[in-house]
């Protein structure tokens, strides 16, 4: 028997995997899996990332409870991010993601190769 997906739950699992889905998103939850950030640090760490799109990023996960923003009272004030217990939740999937990603990076590559050329051939016939 085949259960039925409300369109309730299916907004919520496609909001939900655009956010998980974002580049941006997944290497700011995996990098704040190591600890606690200050934003140039986290910035430094996530090649091509700009300021802009870091904060930007930053905002939506804390909204969505996945991140904290945390600010030490000092001369400047000091902003830490770290992941919340939602966020350690979803650092498990998201690595074994980036896992599978990497091992399976040649093989995908081989497949685009192999699918390329079969569609140029279909187009020069």
């Amino acid at each position: 028997m085949r259960e039925e997906v409300g369109s309730e739950t299916c907004t919520a699992i496609a909001d939900m995997l655009a956010r998980v889905g974002d580049k941006w998103s997944l290497l700011i939850v995996k990098t704040l899996g190591g600890g606690p950030l200050r934003f140039n640090e986290l910035r430094r760490r996530i090649a091509g990332i700009s300021q802009k799109m870091l904060s930007t990023t930053l905002k939506v996960l804390e909204r969505d409870g996945l991140v904290e923003r945390s600010v030490i009272a000092s001369v400047p004030p000091q902003v830490t991010y770290e992941l919340t217990g939602l966020g350690h939740e979803l650092l498990g999937p998201v690595s074994e993601l980036a896992e599978w990603t990497g091992a399976n990076t040649p093989r995908i590559m081989a497949a685009r190769a192999e699918y390329d050329a079969r569609a140029a051939a279909v187009t020069t016939d």
